[in-house]
């Protein structure tokens, strides 16, 4: 029997495949500013991070200040992107119909932002009234708060629960807050997740063996 009474789940990239959408979109801004960028930098220096960070880098690469309207416009192109290209994470609803444990979502993006990305995906039914989002409480990983909220709100201990991400600030967060964690590695570009994750694991049929 898992030692677990709880499961909590980032959303981007371990629910929901949006980080590769998210990412083109800001690629694409970013370098109307003049940062010349690719996709393989993006995915290396933002996946998992705060937008806000994410603008501050952009800021650096170009000389420029971010816009006023920057991160509307982000917002409106990303949530058409992902209304037109998002996917759940190959393997995660057969994860969530095996359960038989609570089990939540905690994400650094904004709660519209999560229940878009989890309706279009047909994911939403599993976690409604269960979304905690780092906008809510305005902490964002590496600090642990959305998981330390989450896990009090769902009525467990951080010792009881099990945080399943795929970003090294995701997963440097569950551990500070007490939280054993599970790397999802599918889209680890930098190998970096072994060696901070209580374990890992690239493919989602296998996380409910290891639960």
């Amino acid at each position: 029997m898992s030692k677990y009474k709880c499961i909590i789940f980032d959303c981007d990239g371990v629910l929901v495949d949006s980080e590769t959408i998210g990412n083109k979109v800001l690629v694409d801004m970013a370098n109307d500013l003049g940062a010349q960028i690719d996709l393989d930098y993006a995915m290396k220096h933002f996946k998992g991070g705060f937008l806000k960070g994410c603008f501050e880098q952009i800021s650096k690469l170009t000389g420029l200040d971010i816009p006023e309207t920057f991160e509307a416009e982000y917002r409106k192109r990303s949530f058409q992107a992902f209304k037109e290209e998002i996917k759940p994470i190959k393997g995660v609803e057969k994860v969530l119909l095996n359960l038989k444990i609570p089990f939540c979502v905690a994400s650094s993006g904004p709660e519209n932002k999560i229940r878009l990305n989890l309706k279009i995906t047909g994911l939403l039914p599993f976690f409604e009234g269960n979304i905690f989002s780092c906008y809510a409480i305005q902490k964002w990983k590496p600090e642990p708060d959305i998981f330390l909220w989450a896990s009090e709100t769902m009525g467990f201990k951080p010792s009881e629960c099990l945080v399943i991400e795929d970003s090294v600030s995701g997963v440097k967060a569950a551990k500070s807050g007490g939280f054993d964690v599970f790397g999802y590695t599918e889209h680890d570009y930098n190998n970096e997740l072994a060696a901070l994750a209580t374990k890992t694991f690239d493919d989602m049929h296998d996380l409910i063996n290891m639960l």
